[in-house]
């Protein structure tokens, strides 16, 4: 195994929906193509462009906004800082202009219609989600670049070295939960105290706080947009949204003004069994309603999984007094560690493993998290990882009409309430007598990966994708 530095801030991106691997990925992938043609010097001298999709890109690239990734990414829009309400418009005036500016300073020829190609039959060796950009210079030959979007937000340029960070040196380097277990051992740090050492080979101490409370924050503002929209989702399936309507019955006719004064009032309804539970899927559900209508989200470890973690974090802050920033930053540290263990030893992109590697990554990396935030040792933690995992192996993926909706979206209820679940089960538990390590677990899921039917791998090509009318609706 190559050892392999990954930041917090590799594994939670802010970014904009539906898929981590389907839009942030490939806007990410033409952002860097601009970079190729600016370093090139044949920005300006562009005459036409092409964008080739293949394997799952193709397959479920419309219902996961490919098409419209690439072209946002092509102006040198950032999904980071982009206005997501002027998505529509923006892609609205490509199409009828049929002209796109490129990198934002040269106008080209672009009809999406015919100059972004679905090659749904053709896959790239290297990964499912590849992407050829052809660019035609003036009175010159055409350039091109093959990308990979390999999950997580993550690309990779092909002939690239898969490593990133190689030359970062970090004080405690890690590449599977044995290094993590070890080094905890060795120290008596907590998870989240060996990550934030870690990070201080990227950046200050100051500066990762920051860094995560703005990931917070973005979690934070995502699950209140999503508790106060209604409506029907795009896409054609027809699906409403929920939290809005859950969060209406749990809250009752009471007026607040902000956030703060709503977590109040929910803290203020009791921790009952079937409260706490009913709160949780709300927030996953916002979470996920926000993500499949093009709502900035953080990857965590993916756009598919990204209600998850912040379902468990609100479960922590609400009903278990972790209101404190500090507690917060460490609990998204455990989590970033967790999440960055499964990506080195297997995979965290559905197109490669199904879904166990989205909803079973990011349940296992809100387990681990949970567990030290209740003050649970370090083997405890890994252990309510290795537990959660346990429970999503074999997992597929098959969403309806390539949407991130359907199953996805209550997937991610689904994950959180098995997160924690699996921390109280580590925390009611002696590690030491556990049969099944987290590594045992990560490479099972591997294996489970390597075995699984490619149409189940987001592809919309098998299961509820094809057993399911497209225009049944969601109740």
């Amino acid at each position: 195994m190559q050892y392999e530095p990954i930041s917090v801030f590799d594994m939670l991106k802010i970014g904009v929906g539906p898929s981590s691997s389907h839009t942030l990925g490939p806007w990410r992938a033409a952002e860097r193509f601009l970079g190729f043609l600016n370093a090139a010097g044949l920005l300006t001298n562009i005459e036409s462009i092409k964008v080739l999709l293949y394997g799952s890109l193709a397959k479920t690239g419309t219902g996961h906004g490919t098409d419209i990734a690439v072209q946002l990414g092509l102006c040198g829009y950032d999904p980071v800082t982009f206005d997501v309400e002027k998505i529509n418009s923006t892609i609205a005036a490509i199409q009828q202009t049929k002209k796109l500016l490129l990198g934002g300073v040269k106008e080209v020829a672009f009809d999406p219609k015919t100059d972004i190609e679905f090659l749904f039959t053709e896959t790239l060796p290297y990964h499912s989600n590849g992407m050829t950009f052809l660019a035609t210079p003036n009175n010159d030959a055409p350039v091109a670049k093959t990308y990979y979007s390999i999950g997580g937000g993550f690309v990779k340029e092909e002939g690239e070295d898969t490593v990133l960070n190689n030359d970062v040196l970090l004080p405690f380097p890690i590449d599977d939960a044995d290094d993590l277990l070890r080094w905890s051992i060795k120290t008596g740090l907590s998870i989240s105290e060996i990550v934030a050492e870690n990070e201080q080979a990227w950046r200050s101490e100051k500066e990762t706080n920051e860094g995560l409370e703005k990931i917070w924050r973005t979690m934070r503002d995502c699950i209140y947009r999503g508790c106060h929209k209604t409506g029907v989702l795009p896409g054609g399936l027809n699906v409403r949204r929920r939290a809005a309507v859950l969060n209406r019955k749990l809250i009752g006719d009471v007026s607040y003004q902000n956030y703060e004064e709503w977590i109040g009032l929910i803290r203020k309804g009791g921790s009952n069994f079937r409260y706490t539970l009913d709160w949780v899927s709300c927030f996953a559900l916002a979470v996920n309603e926000e993500n499949a209508s093009f709502g900035r989200v953080v990857t965590a470890p993916t756009n598919g999984s990204a209600g998850v973690i912040p379902a468990v974090l609100h479960y922590f802050i609400i009903f278990c007094d972790g209101n404190d920033p500090e507690k917060i930053n460490k609990f998204l540290m455990t989590a970033a560690e967790i999440g960055s263990i499964f990506k080195k030893e297997s995979t965290i992109s559905a197109a490669m493993g199904g879904c166990q590697a989205e909803i079973g990554v990011s349940s296992s990396m809100a387990a681990a998290a949970l567990t030290e935030a209740l003050g649970g040792s370090q083997k405890q933690a890994m252990m309510a990882a290795e537990i959660a995992m346990e429970h999503h192996l074999g997992m597929t993926c098959d969403p309806i009409g390539g949407l991130v909706q359907v199953p996805c979206i209550e997937r991610n209820t689904m994950g959180a309430i098995k997160a924690i679940t699996a921390s109280q089960l580590a925390l009611q538990s002696t590690p030491d007598f556990a049969r099944v390590s987290l590594d045992d677990v990560i490479k099972t899921m591997w294996d489970t990966a390597q075995d699984m039917n490619f149409k189940y791998k987001e592809t919309a090509d098998g299961g509820l994708a094809v057993h399911v009318p497209l225009s049944l609706p969601e109740c």
